[in-house]
């Protein structure tokens, strides 16, 4: 199947596309820098801000991933919202067979966050061009270079005693990166009427707190975690962007989904596409070992700049 990956420079799509090629498929990465791209597959033109863009990228592909949101802009609901409409659209008008989107996990019945609002929104403006969507809805995913895990990372390794806002105590189900890519890649080939939204988690439910003292564990740490009721979301976020490199607007909003639990309540997702989920111990480790394999090829080249 040809199969264009939006996002295909980012945490989830640089690697899905290389394991998407491993499955047989032909891979089409949509970039706003094609010249820029090293990586699988090949590199076309396309933003999902940018409408007209979309038709020619869409035209000779069976399916598409959408990898793509604005956390960083104040406007992210509106932005994700228009930019999820005009390739909803798109892809209807190209005759695509499916959809795959990567969305939040949550319980409708709750009082969503902004963030998580709009990723339920998301699903549905992509669907209304009439092409079938798949949703793989997800917590944390843990790996090296995504948003949440390296928050929760540095909050660990660079503070011996923190403060914390009440959301400590919120549970949530973080999943293995590796293990959101085994999923998005086996949902791509799903009988026709089988798209739907997928809820996926690893095996662990954890409290934030309790995520943060695991890691310190496996790293051989100790902090001491004092939670705070009254620290606001708006402290919170100025102060993650004090101890964390996660800018204040991007932590403003993932700080405002830790009040939402974030669960799975429907294992569908186990029967299409069956097998065992990493847990988060071993999520963490594979985290930890790319980090520093990722820094070593940086000492290298620094070393070595030819």
């Amino acid at each position: 199947m040809r199969v264009l990956v939006t996002g295909a420079t980012g945490f989830i799509g640089r690697r899905l596309a290389p394991a998407l090629e491993a499955d047989g498929h032909e891979v089409v990465a949509m970039t706003r820098n094609p010249d820029r791209y090293a990586g699988v597959g090949r590199a076309v033109f396309g933003d999902v801000h940018d409408a007209g863009s979309l038709a020619d990228v869409l035209s000779d592909v069976d399916a598409a991933y959408y990898l793509v949101h604005s956390l960083d802009s104040d406007d992210f609901v509106r932005r994700d919202a228009d930019a999820a409409s005009a390739f909803g659209a798109a892809a209807g008008d190209a005759g695509l067979r499916r959809i795959v989107y990567l969305g939040g996990l949550g319980d409708d019945s709750d009082e969503l966050s902004d963030h998580l609002r709009s990723r339920r929104q998301v699903e549905g403006l992509l669907a209304g061009g009439g092409v079938p969507v798949t949703t793989l809805r997800a917590g944390i995913v843990v790996g090296h270079g995504g948003i949440s895990w390296e928050m929760t990372r540095q909050l660990v390794e660079h503070l011996p005693a923190m403060i914390t806002p009440r959301w400590v105590s919120t549970r949530t189900q973080p999943t293995a990166v590796d293990d959101v890519v085994r999923y998005l890649v086996g949902v791509l080939t799903l009988p026709e009427g089988t798209d739907r939204a997928y809820e996926i988690g690893g095996p662990d439910v954890l409290a934030y707190g309790a995520m943060m003292r695991r890691v310190a564990e496996i790293e051989g740490r100790h902090p001491i975690i004092v939670p705070v009721p009254l620290l606001s979301p708006g402290l919170s976020s100025r102060w993650l962007a004090l101890v964390t490199d996660v800018d204040t607007r991007t932590g403003r909003s993932l700080v405002d989904s830790m009040v939402n639990e974030v669960v799975v309540r429907d294992d569908a997702i186990r029967q299409a596409v069956p097998f065992e989920p990493l847990s988060y111990d071993e999520a963490v480790l594979r985290a930890l070992a790319e980090r520093a394999r990722a820094q070593a090829r940086e000492r290298e080249a620094e070393e070595d700049p030819t």
